[in-house]
């Protein structure tokens, strides 16, 4: 499971084989943050935390490296693709 909120995630896949080793996986990290905003249906929009995700402070796009919006997009499409969404009802 990456980060800390109910999204499955096909851990034996070679894709997420791949973006284990790519990307940091860490709780509010950009990987875990966007994987987060699409398991809560949340429009796609690269952020991450320093810290913990809600709990340290925020880094917004435009403070973002190229590399932190990629591992952002990487876990976004990973969730859309493979990953499960929110049930609100």
């Amino acid at each position: 499971m990456v980060g800390l909120y109910p999204a499955k995630i096909h851990l034996g896949s070679e894709l997420s084989k791949q973006h284990k080793e790519m990307y940091d996986m860490r709780h509010g990290g950009p990987y875990d943050r966007g994987s987060a905003d699409s398991y809560y249906w949340r429009a796609f929009n690269p952020h991450y935390f320093k810290g913990d995700s809600f709990q340290s402070e925020k880094v917004e796009l435009g403070q973002m490296t190229a590399d932190e919006i990629t591992a952002y997009t990487a876990g976004y499409n990973y969730n859309e693709e493979y990953g499960e969404k929110k049930d609100w009802g």
